[in-house]
């Protein structure tokens, strides 16, 4: 793959208003406990399920790169999530593939960040951290604040030699590195900002969690995120450009990091390409892989028409809203997720009928 976007967690320290997922939220002492032994009990065959070989083919260089593997939350720098879940992880991936890796990545919120932590990420083989809290949306960060909190972040990155790329498509300087045209050192660490800002990010909020919950969504239909990268568009196309899953703590995967009502399976259960390849003769799996939703219904009697009658809810705010995801999520409902569900059944039968006997 391209990229693999994995959630370790949903633990995190902040319950923000813009949040995709409800599950994205405080947890204390037992729920704590719980919530990370989660990713724990899966984490080691998810590592162990995923493709011998990490690397993709960039047709524009004939070169073949490293997978960017994306470890994320919630908030992995907790207490209780660190040094239980998130360096155990890193350490596993390393004895997977040595040097012969995917790019690790990680998405922290940023102020939680010490001396101390950051060594031990990027001991621990992390190449890129993304400071995913710049909006207004984060508590400590509306307003101009969140500008001087990047202060302190470009100085505690400088500190360790970890150089600022500037995220693509953002318009305001205060947002972009202070030097764009530099390139990093070759193989250097970097870091970057993001978060839901106009322009800093894409603009429109998923229509998801309590983003929509709260009536904060605002991607009408022709914001189709499907074709869009982390959206479907070509997760079925291993080793090639823009292919990208999603994965859930418990081992479940996503053709996207919006993720769909029903997983495609599940990495705690089965290899990867044993999933995708099956997954792959469904007729709705093909349209979400061609990043054109509107026609995932159609070889079971939804017409184009059909999906855009049933691409319209009603938000927190009392709003009608329309948006092809919806769409997508009923038609899951009403279909796919069945499909899939027997698909993973009989993937899992059909292993155990082989497997040697103990």
């Amino acid at each position: 793959m391209q990229s693999i976007y994995w959630v370790l967690t949903w633990a995190c320290h902040r319950k923000c208003a813009h949040c995709y997922d409800d599950r994205f939220r405080p947890y204390v002492r037992g729920a704590l406990t719980e919530v990370v032994a989660e990713g724990q009990r899966a984490y080691e065959r998810v590592i162990a399920n995923l493709p011998d070989d990490m690397t993709w083919a960039n047709r524009d260089t004939g070169q073949r790169e490293r997978t960017s593997l994306i470890l994320a939350g919630g908030e992995l720098l907790i207490d209780g999530v660190r040094e239980e879940l998130f360096y155990p992880a890193l350490d596993a991936i390393r004895a997977r593939w040595g040097d012969k890796g995917p790019r690790l990545a990680m998405q922290a919120t940023g102020d939680i960040l010490t001396p101390d932590i950051l060594d031990a990420v990027l001991a621990r083989g992390i190449t890129s951290i993304a400071i995913a809290s710049i909006d207004d949306y984060h508590v400590g960060m509306k307003g101009e604040r969140k500008f001087r909190f990047m202060e302190k972040i470009r100085a505690l990155m400088a500190s360790r030699g970890v150089h600022e790329v500037s995220i693509g498509g953002a318009k305001s300087d205060k947002l972009k590195s202070p030097d764009p045209a530099a390139r990093p050192p070759a193989d250097g660490p970097t870091f970057l900002f993001f978060g839901a800002q106009e322009d800093l990010w894409i603009g429109e909020l998923w229509p998801r969690g309590r983003a929509w919950a709260n009536g904060l969504s605002n991607a009408g239909y022709e914001t189709n995120f499907c074709a869009r990268w982390s959206g479907g568009r070509n997760f079925l196309k291993m080793h090639e450009a823009g292919s990208e899953i999603a994965i859930e703590p418990d081992g479940s995967i996503y053709p996207c990091c919006l993720k769909t009502k029903a997983p495609l399976g599940s990495l705690a259960e089965e290899r990867l390409e044993d999933i995708l390849n099956s997954v792959a003769a469904l007729p709705a799996i093909q349209a979400l892989n061609d990043g054109d939703p509107e026609r995932m219904g159609e070889a079971s009697g939804w017409s184009r028409e059909d999906f855009r009658a049933n691409s319209v809810a009603t938000d927190g705010k009392g709003r009608e809203v329309a948006n092809m995801c919806l769409g997508c999520d009923h038609y899951f409902e009403a279909h796919l997720g069945a499909e899939l569900r027997a698909l993973r059944a009989e993937r899992l039968a059909a292993a155990k009928l082989t497997a040697p006997a103990t």
